[in-house]
């Protein structure tokens, strides 16, 4: 398992819990895009919208570039695939554990 420290963690868990950071990530993993290209189809201001591009780079999900006045994000899945690794090994737990109850309860069903 990729070991990454629960502050980095809690950090993913943390910008991935919003549904607006979430859509965020959605379109950057289209492409690149501007702030003002991500916050087009959010009714909020692009201050809002700033704020949470600024929350997903500190958590290492996206890059920001400045390129003039605009800002250039970019998604960076590595933190992405850190977080996936870390619940795969936590599906692969409960899928033994499921795996043994279900055998448990066929040999059960033996006695009847």
């Amino acid at each position: 398992m990729v070991r990454q420290s629960r502050s980095d963690l809690d950090a993913v868990f943390a910008a991935l819990a919003d549904p607006t950071r979430r859509a965020i990530l959605a379109r950057l993993s289209q492409g690149d895009a501007f702030v003002t290209e991500l916050a087009a189809p959010h009714d909020m201001s692009l201050a809002a919208v700033s704020r949470h591009v600024q929350v997903l780079a500190k958590a290492g999900l996206m890059q920001r570039a400045k390129e003039g006045k605009a800002i250039r994000c970019r998604l960076d899945a590595a933190a992405l695939k850190t977080a996936a690794d870390w619940l795969t090994h936590y599906q692969s737990f409960w899928a033994e554990k499921l795996d043994s109850l279900g055998e448990f309860l066929e040999n059960d069903n033996e006695w009847d």
